[in-house]
């Protein structure tokens, strides 16, 4: 059992984590001003916690025919046969039941809004079946983590709860398009949608700093509507260096790089709004 809540954990890529749950932090500070207290700092832990294992074991569930035939995902738990499609199945349910007893802990509207959320995080595998606009899904479907601290804080949709949505929805389109275009000729052969795969790698990555330009002007944005001091600034310049560098790492000729620029710079890049915002909301 131990041996298996390991390989788990490993399917679902628990790391990955560190892309959505600081946003959720991001919000949660500015909504209360500081400090949210440990309640609500708890379940909103907790409801990203069953949110993302929800979404994680149903990609690797509804995808395991996909990632068998992929040699770059065939190694995976469920394709290499680790793991069982029940192992997935169980894993969803109890992520579907940790993100209804946090909303339910949290206030009315973050109850109510669960089942839509949960339509997003069970729907996103599907949509590289039949639109380009996955990408895009994908970034929308994990910057409802900023929309949800806002709102298990305020219990209402304010102007920075859809700010930080928005800036988290670019920022995860444009590395995903990164990340997509290293399955270019598979996408073509199983006649999946990624703009990678319509236009070629020079415009997906063309797009994907479109993305991540829209991702430092909406967090520029913020402090419009709520008081941020110097260190936020400072952290959001080193989120722009970080996103050229992101960018020096690949290009159309040289893919080599794609998973350091997905998982470490972003993974630096979202812990760094996490530190700028809350000690320039502190100051």
């Amino acid at each position: 059992m131990i041996r298996r809540l390991v390989y788990f954990a490993n399917a679902i890529k628990v790391e990955h984590t560190v892309f959505a749950l600081p946003f959720a932090y991001v919000a949660m500070v500015l909504a209360a001003g500081g400090w949210p207290g440990w309640h609500i700092a708890v379940w909103v832990t907790l409801a990203l916690l069953g949110a993302r294992t929800t979404a994680m074991a149903l990609n690797r569930l509804i995808d395991r025919a996909i990632d068998a035939h992929n040699p770059r995902t065939a190694s995976r738990h469920l394709p290499s046969g680790l793991l069982g499609s029940w192992d997935m199945a169980l894993g969803a349910l109890a992520g579907v039941a940790l993100l209804l007893v946090a909303a339910w802990q949290l206030n009315p509207l973050c109850l109510k809004l669960a089942p839509l959320a949960l339509i997003f995080l069970a729907g996103y595998p599907y949509t590289k079946r039949v639109t380009l606009a996955s990408h895009w899904i994908l970034g929308f479907t994990d910057g409802i983590a900023a929309a949800g601290g806002w709102i298990a804080v305020r219990g209402r949709f304010d102007a920075p709860a859809i700010l930080l949505w928005f800036a988290v929805t670019v920022w995860i389109a444009g590395f995903d398009l990164i990340y997509a275009c290293q399955d270019v000729d598979f996408d073509r052969r199983e006649g999946l949608h990624s703009v990678p795969a319509r236009y070629g790698t020079a415009v997906a990555l063309r797009l994907a700093q479109v993305c991540h330009v829209l991702t430092v002007l909406a967090l520029a944005a913020v402090p419009l509507f709520v008081p941020l001091a110097w260190p936020y600034w400072v952290g959001l310049a080193a989120v722009t260096v970080l996103f050229v560098y992101e960018h020096s790492l690949v290009s159309p000729a040289d893919l080599s790089r794609a998973g350091v620029a997905f998982f470490n710079v972003n993974g630096y890049i979202s812990l760094i709004v996490l530190a700028s915002t809350v000690a320039g909301r502190l100051l």
